[in-house]
C-alpha cells in the first residue's frame, strides 16, 4: 500500500481495482460456503414460497407485506434448478381460498417445500441470486466511492463491507435486508452520475434503479423526499470535476498539510485549497432556482420510470395497486405490542435500540475508522457539499426511520445504512495512509487488520457476531477471536444472535456426541428439526423460566437472553455453563450430568 501511493495515478487505480475485485471474489466463496452449512431462517421460508407462487400462478396473495423483487429473485432461479410451484390443497387455499385475518399459508407451504424437494438444493438455488446481489453492491460501492472520495478510499470500503460479519451473515439470505441496502447503493450511483452529466440515458438509467429499489423493501419509501433534495444540492452547490472524466469528480485530494496531488510541489492549503477557500459560497438565488426546476421535473420523470417498473415486477397485474395494498400491510405478521429486550432489560421500546446495535455488532476498527472518516468528510475542502449530502442524508434518513418505525428486533433494519459507514471507513484508510506520520499508517494497517480477524475468527457464523465491547464491562474472559459473540445474548436477543439457521450444525454436534439421543429443543425461529433427522421434544419458554428438567436441552440464543429477563424467571439459562454452542446459537445444556463436569 505504501509503495502504491508513489505509482503513477492510472497504474495506482488498476492494481487498487483488482484488490477490491479480489475481495469482492473472496467474499463470495466465503458466503456460499457459509450458505452450504446453514439452514432456512425464519423468514426464508415464506418467501421461497411467495417467489415461486408468482412465477407459476401470477397471483400476489402470499407474503404482501413485502414487495416482490428478491422473492421473484429467488423463485426465478429455483425454477431454473427445476423446483416447481406445488399442487395441493394448502396450495389451492393459498391462490384461490379464502383467506382469514392474519393467515398466511405461506410460511408452512415453504416448510414444505423445502423439505420435499431437499433443504440443501433448494436453499443453494434460492439463495444463489441474493448472494449475487450482495457482491454486486461491493462492485458498485467500489466504483461510486471511487468517484466520490477516491480509488483508495473505496478499496477501503470494499474491504470493510466484505469483511463485515453482519453484511456476510445476511448476504446469502432470502429476505429483504441485503436486497434494499444494494439497491440504495445502485440508485444513489446513477444519481449521482446523473447529477454530474444529465441526459435521458443517464435519468432512465435513474428511473429504472429506483423502481428496482421499491419493490425489495417497502421501507425504501423513506428516501423518495430525500432524492428532491439531493438533486436541489446539486444546482445550489455544483459538483465541479472534469467533464470529460467524471471519475475525478469531488475525489478526495488531500489535507491542508499535505501535497497538493496536482503536482504543483506546494501544499494543498497553499494552492487549490486556497482558492477553494475564497470561492464564494452558493445561495439559493433566482438563477438557482431557475436551474432547479429541471432537476424537480427530472425527479418527476424518475418516479414515472419507478412506477412502470413497479407494474412490471408486479407482472403487470390486473390490480395496479398491489404495490400501495403491499405498503398498508407492512408489518402483518409482526406480533403487535412485542416486548423489546435490550441490555438484559424488557420494555416497550428502547429510543437508543438501533444505535447501540449497530456499535455493539460492528466490528469496533470499522467504528473507528468511520469516525475518522466522518471528521475528514466534514473537514474536506476537497470534497463538495453536494457530496457530503449524498453521502451522509441517505443513510440519515434511512436509519431515523428505521428508529421511529421498525419493530426493534434486530440490526438488520438498519443495514441500509451499513455501506454508507463503510464508505466514511474507506476515507479513515485513506486519510491515515496519506498522513506523513509513521503511527498513522501502522493504525491503518492494524485496524484493516482487526477487520478481517473479525471475519475469519467467527466464521462461519457471522449473524450472530458482536464486537469485543459486548464482553468488555460484563466478561472480559469471553473475548476471543470470534469478538464478543458470547456474550451478544447479554445485550439483544432474535435475529441479532439466532433466526433459525444453526440446525445444519446442531445435527453435526449430535452426530459427534449424542448419537441417537432426543433432546429438549427449544427453536422459536427455526425449519422443522425433524427433517435433518434431529430426535426432539419440543420445550416451550414457560417451561425453561420454570427451570430445567434432567436431559439434553438445545436452546436458542433467543431465549437465552429473553428468559431470565422476565420478572420471576429462573436465571438457569445464563448461570448453568454450557457444554457447546452449535453455530453460535444454539446453547447445548446437560442437565444429567454433575453441576461443573464437561
Amino acid at each position: 500500500m505504501l509503495k502504491c501511493a508513489a505509482m503513477p495515478s492510472a497504474k495506482r487505480d488498476k492494481l487498487l481495482g483488482v484488490a477490491a475485485g479480489a475481495l469482492v471474489l473472496v467474499f463470495l466463496v466465503q458466503a456460499f460456503l457459509e450458505s452450504r452449512l446453514k439452514s432456512p431462517t425464519s423468514d426464508e421460508p415464506p418467501h421461497i414460497a411467495a417467489g415461486l407462487s408468482y412465477w407459476e400462478t401470477h397471483t400476489f396473495r402470499a407474503n404482501p407485506q413485502h414487495p416482490p423483487l428478491m422473492k421473484e429473485l429467488a423463485g426465478l432461479s429455483l425454477l431454473v434448478g427445476g423446483i416447481r410451484w406445488p399442487h395441493n390443497a394448502e396450495t389451492e387455499h393459498l391462490i384461490h381460498g379464502e383467506l382469514k385475518r392474519g393467515e398466511q399459508p405461506e410460511w408452512a407451504i415453504g416448510d414444505q417445500l423445502i423439505a420435499a424437494n431437499g433443504p440443501d438444493r433448494v436453499m443453494m438455488w434460492a439463495r444463489a441470486p441474493l448472494l449475487l446481489v450482495a457482491a454486486m453492491l461491493a462492485a458498485v460501492l467500489f466504483l461510486w466511492g471511487r468517484q466520490i472520495t477516491g480509488g483508495l478510499a473505496a478499496a477501503g470500503a470494499v474491504l470493510l463491507y466484505t469483511m463485515d460479519p453482519t453484511i456476510l451473515g445476511h448476504s446469502y439470505l432470502v429476505t429483504t435486508d441485503v436486497g434494499i441496502t444494494a439497491f440504495l447503493v445502485l440508485f444513489l450511483f446513477a444519481l449521482w452520475n446523473y447529477v454530474l452529466h444529465p441526459g435521458k440515458y443517464r435519468l432512465a438509467l435513474c428511473g429504472l434503479a429506483l423502481g428496482a429499489l421499491l419493490c425489495t423493501k417497502f421501507s425504501a419509501v423513506l428516501l423518495l423526499p430525500v432524492i428532491p433534495v439531493l438533486l436541489l444540492a446539486a444546482v445550489i452547490w455544483p459538483v465541479e470535476g472534469d467533464a470529460k472524466a467524471p471519475k475525478a469528480a469531488a475525489r478526495y485530494r488531500a489535507g491542508r498539510n499535505d501535497p497538493c496531488p496536482c503536482g504543483s510541489g506546494k501544499k494543498f492549503k497553499a494552492c487549490h485549497g486556497a482558492a477553494a477557500a475564497a470561492k464564494p459560497a452558493s445561495r439559493l438565488g433566482p438563477d438557482q432556482l431557475r436551474k432547479a426546476i429541471p432537476f424537480l421535473y427530472a425527479f418527476l420523470a424518475m418516479c414515472v420510470v419507478a412506477v412502470a417498473v413497479i407494474q412490471a415486477v408486479y407482472l403487470f397485474s390486473s390490480d395496479p395497486l398491489l404495490y400501495v395494498r403491499g405498503l398498508q400491510r407492512v408489518n402483518a405478521d409482526h406480533i403487535k405490542d412485542y416486548p423489546v429486550y435490550f441490555g438484559g432489560r424488557i420494555q416497550d421500546r428502547f429510543l437508543s435500540y438501533f444505535v447501540f446495535a449497530w456499535l455493539l455488532k460492528e466490528p469496533l476498527a470499522t467504528i473507528i475508522l468511520a469516525a475518522i472518516g466522518l471528521v475528514a468528510l466534514i473537514r474536506s475542502k476537497s470534497i463538495s457539499i453536494t457530496a457530503k449530502l449524498f453521502l451522509l442524508l441517505p443513510p440519515a434518513a434511512m436509519f431515523l426511520g428505521a428508529m421511529l418505525l421498525a419493530d426493534e428486533v434486530g440490526v438488520r433494519y438498519v443495514m441500509p445504512a451499513f455501506p454508507f459507514g463503510h464508505l466514511l471507513g474507506g476515507v479513515g484508510v485513506a486519510t491515515l495512509f496519506r498522513m506523513t506520520a509513521g503511527w498513522a499508517r501502522t493504525a491503518a494497517v492494524v485496524l484493516c487488520a482487526w477487520v478481517v480477524v473479525a471475519a475469519v475468527g467467527v466464521y462461519p457464523d457471522h449473524l450472530p457476531y458482536f464486537n469485543e465491547s459486548a464482553c468488555l464491562l460484563r466478561d472480559p474472559g469471553e473475548i476471543g477471536l470470534d469478538g464478543g459473540t458470547r456474550c451478544g445474548p447479554l445485550w439483544l436477543d432474535d435475529s441479532n444472535v439466532d433466526w433459525g439457521q444453526s440446525l445444519k450444525q446442531l445435527k453435526t454436534w449430535l452426530d459427534h456426541n449424542a448419537p441417537g439421543r432426543e433432546i429438549l429443543l427449544s427453536n422459536t425461529f427455526g425449519f422443522p428439526a425433524e427433517v435433518y433427522g434431529i430426535r426432539y421434544h419440543k420445550v416451550e419458554p414457560n417451561d425453561l423460566a420454570m427451570g430445567p428438567q434432567p436431559g439434553l436441552y438445545a436452546v436458542t440464543a433467543h431465549m437465552v437472553a429473553r428468559i431470565p429477563a422476565y420478572p420471576g424467571a429462573s436465571d438457569w439459562l445464563r448461570r448453568m455453563p454450557p457444554l457447546a454452542i452449535a453455530g453460535h446459537s444454539l446453547y447445548i445444556y446437560d442437565t444429567t450430568r454433575p453441576a461443573g463436569s464437561r
